[in-house]
């Protein structure tokens, strides 16, 4: 099916499980295709494949795109008639159906963006721990368990107009930022660490500009016009993705998991926690009411207070010195957000404050529940 043509040179179609572009004029392409990868300009093709469903699903062609990527690519192209020799690949377990596309464009210049997205089990920040080291030998596991494969964010942008070798490179850098500014306004986490994600570790991206015509532009930076449709097209693109992959929208984000769970509170671990401070008839009205108590939005937005101070603490932005003051106030407004009673911030800010010394994810978990604890049962006392 023929989904759009852009700027007359792009044709953008999906079959069955692959959303490929046909160039009808020639294009300079940068690719993080493990076969024709880097920087081209005699391909006609790129596209993006689903290869596997995203849980339980081990097909042989996913185990070896790695370490046979020039077969992966002939095998997949030739199964949907297209020349394997001038395609790029990109390869996912997200359905093409959810795939969203972005225009943008100011004066004579278009961007458009193209991307499939899942993060649910393999989002990650730069830097967390790896699990495999490279050498000439291969790859040597550094973990017992293999990293989850569940979650690729890919990116298509399409550009008419021509950008120099730099320019394009540059393009890519502007494309990665606007992906990582969705993660952050979407509030996703690392899967790995305690900290907020920058996409996932199987992440991919082409970008492709139209050749000949004009003297080629040399900028794709936040200054420049086209670094800002690159940025508003890639994450408009991202975002549209996220939400028909993974359900994922901002309003969706409004609850306490979304932003307690990279500290260990997911649904069960929360509300048992929260249980463990409160008396027997009052866990159970807690656990008959979860989901609506969990998504009350000032409660949220006392949490995402605390975990955002916890992060600047970490990060150093604020002295370890003043952990329990800091931690301590907040926690005591996520209590009294609870309740409705913020006559009690005194009193609540006493009982919670942490000591120096307990600065790991578990404790600002366990600082969490034990707040939200006092703010319910306070909530409730003398009606039950």
């Amino acid at each position: 099916m023929l989904l759009g043509t852009y700027y007359d040179a792009v044709e953008l179609h999906r079959r069955d499980k692959i959303l490929y572009a046909r160039f009808l004029k020639p294009h300079r392409l940068i690719s993080t295709c493990r076969s024709a990868g880097g920087l081209k300009e005699n391909l006609e093709f790129v596209y993006n494949h689903q290869v596997c469903e995203p849980a339980g699903h081990n097909r042989a062609l996913a185990a070896g795109i790695a370490a046979d990527p020039d077969g992966y690519r002939r095998r997949v192209a030739e199964s949907y008639g297209l020349p394997a020799e001038l395609c790029a690949t990109l390869g996912t377990a997200a359905n093409m159906n959810n795939a969203h596309i972005a225009q943008h464009s100011f004066r004579e210049l278009t961007v458009v963006a193209a991307a499939t997205a899942g993060v649910e089990g393999n989002a990650g920040r730069a830097g967390d721990p790896s699990a495999a080291y490279e050498s000439d030998k291969g790859f040597e596991m550094l973990k017992k368990d293999p990293p989850p494969q569940a979650g690729t964010i890919n990116t298509l942008l399409f550009i008419n107009r021509e950008l120099t070798p730099g320019a394009l490179v540059r393009s890519v850098v502007t494309a990665t930022e606007a992906k990582t500014a969705a993660l952050q306004e979407l509030g996703v986490d690392s899967r790995y660490t305690p900290r907020p994600a920058t996409g996932t570790g199987t992440d991919q991206i082409a970008a492709a500009c139209l050749l000949g015509g004009k003297k080629p532009l040399t900028s794709a930076g936040k200054h420049s016009s086209l670094g800002e449709l690159i940025g508003l097209a890639v994450q408009e693109a991202v975002m549209g993705a996220l939400a028909l992959q993974n359900r994922l929208t901002p309003a969706a984000q409004c609850t306490l998991t979304a932003h307690l769970r990279r500290f260990g509170g997911d649904g069960e671990s929360l509300l048992k926690g929260v249980q463990e401070h409160l008396e027997p008839g009052l866990a159970a009205l807690l656990a008959d009411n979860f989901a609506e108590f969990q998504g009350d939005a000032p409660t949220v937005a006392a949490a995402a207070a605390l975990v955002h101070l916890w992060d600047k603490l970490s990060w150093g932005v604020l002295p370890a010195s003043c952990r329990p003051e800091v931690l301590g106030a907040q926690a005591a407004q996520l209590a009294c957000a609870v309740c409705g009673g913020f006559d009690r911030l005194g009193r609540y800010r006493e009982r919670l404050a942490p000591l120096p010394y307990e600065d790991s994810a578990a404790s600002l978990l366990q600082l969490a529940c034990h707040a939200l604890a006092l703010g319910f049962a306070d909530k409730w006392r003398g009606e039950n």
